[in-house]
């Protein structure tokens, strides 16, 4: 399993970015696909999180409403689009994966608690937003 993100970059408050998460070795049927973000002196959180055998998609509660994850399975590539971004958006964001079959258990948890059920971590992608 490798996970390559990529997407990152310098924006203003209230712009956008697509963020890309390049799958290979796996199934995508057989597992979900999560984004997680780590700003400075932070702990990594859970951002979001599809699962693409259906469709499924999850959100924390701090970004519901501006960011949108989405699955072209074809490219074995997950998405995030994220929009109306605020400074405490900066972080390194990190894109994972969990087997399909837990990922309700997972969602049911916080979002601080989310990494603990992903594996196969890819290198991160920094985005910086600006005042």
């Amino acid at each position: 399993v490798q996970l390559q993100a990529s997407g990152g970059g310098l924006v203003q408050a209230g712009g956008s970015l697509r963020l890309s998460c390049a799958a290979s070795g796996f199934s995508f049927d057989d597992y979900a696909i999560g984004w997680f973000r780590q700003a400075p002196g932070k702990e990594r959180e859970g951002v979001s999180c599809v699962r693409s055998n259906d469709d499924s998609t999850y959100y924390a509660d701090s970004v519901k409403g501006r960011f949108t994850i989405s699955a072209d399975n074809a490219k074995n590539t997950v998405y995030l689009q994220m929009s109306s971004l605020k400074p405490e958006d900066t972080a390194v964001y990190y894109c994972a994966v969990a087997r399909s079959e837990i990922v309700e258990l997972i969602m049911a948890t916080t979002p601080n608690a989310w990494p603990t059920w992903f594996g196969s971590w890819g290198q991160g992608t920094q985005v910086t937003v600006s005042s």
